[in-house]
């Protein structure tokens, strides 16, 4: 279903994009796949590690559109994870933030309808979700914008995943907790702060199952386990002295997933829910076995019932 094909990955330079690569590599038997980022630096380590006659690399950015209309061209699939992701960047650079998540995600869509790409797939955040912050709030337009662009044409087909933070990506906690272990001092937010934490591997995988399942208009939600900020710390250092610095601007105590007012168009299968659209073009599935969500319905990371254990966060770090 997905072999032979042309592929696109915005910000494939990145963690999740080469990761989402490699795999699409092994198991999918790409013509090519066009990675498409800034970082020419990052682009040039990929190519050598790689080592891939199948990948283009295309310097761009998504906010400038005549280049993703240059990248688009001839695509079959495109994964957009481009974004400006870090909290409190976005909070100081809102403009900025606004120009990459936001404008550069429109050129995404228009080049996608106009160049005839099948599936457009999404990556978003948790933080879309209630949004408290800049970043948030960009990620919860883009996901908007994607499902509506479903409305424009019946050739090109969008949705999205949804997920938490990732293990071991860039500027994540268990990035961070090494320097601050070595430094002698580990600084916590909040003690009693919750996150969902995903595997980069489980969301290489969301993304490729999403894409064989997509009509178009659906954001897809892995079942992920929860951790508590506090019982990393203790795994990973549990000698290393800890100071309390309080929440940063944008940031949440919880993260959440499903809100209450999603859940009502929200169906749960075995290791994901799928958030359905709630516009007309939206016919449903027929799975009958699948039933709605409860009245009132949330998926946070403190109501979760799947929570990582001390032992099973120290090998994460490790």
């Amino acid at each position: 279903m997905l072999k032979n094909l042309t592929w696109l990955v915005t910000g494939g330079s990145g963690t999740f994009g080469q990761a989402f690569t490699r795999t699409v590599l092994d198991t999918c038997e790409p013509k090519a796949i066009r990675i498409f980022s800034r970082g020419e630096v990052k682009q040039l380590d990929m190519a050598n590690k790689f080592k891939d006659e199948r990948l283009r690399f295309f310097i761009g950015d998504v906010r400038d559109r005549a280049r993703v209309y240059r990248a688009m061209k001839g695509v079959d699939i495109c994964v957009h994870s481009a974004a400006l992701k870090q909290v409190p960047t976005s909070e100081y650079n809102p403009i900025e933030a606004v120009k990459t998540n936001i404008d550069g995600s429109i050129n995404v869509i228009d080049a996608a309808i106009d160049c005839g790409v099948q599936k457009v797939i999404a990556i978003s955040s948790d933080k879309a979700a209630n949004p408290v912050n800049l970043y948030g709030a960009t990620k919860l337009v883009m996901e908007r914008l994607m499902i509506q662009a479903n409305v424009y044409t019946a050739d090109t087909k969008f949705a999205c995943v949804r997920y938490g933070n990732v293990v071991g990506s860039r500027g994540s906690i268990s990035t961070l907790l090494p320097q601050m272990i070595k430094d002698g001092l580990i600084t916590i937010t909040d003690e009693n702060m919750t996150r969902f934490w995903i595997t980069l591997d489980r969301g290489v995988k969301l993304v490729l199952d999403s894409l064989k399942d997509m009509s178009g208009g659906e954001i897809y939600i892995p079942k992920i386990p929860s951790m508590r900020v506090l019982d990393l710390m203790e795994a990973a250092a549990p000698k290393v002295k800890r100071k309390v610095v309080g929440i940063r601007p944008g940031e949440k105590l919880h993260e959440t997933l499903v809100t209450s007012d999603e859940s009502r168009h929200t169906k749960e299968y075995k290791d994901h829910y799928v958030v359905e659209p709630e516009f007309p073009f939206w016919l449903g599935k027929d799975v009958p076995e699948i039933k709605p969500l409860p009245k009132g319905f949330t998926y946070t990371s403190a109501n979760n019932t799947w929570w990582l254990t001390k032992d099973e966060l120290r090998e994460l770090f490790k």
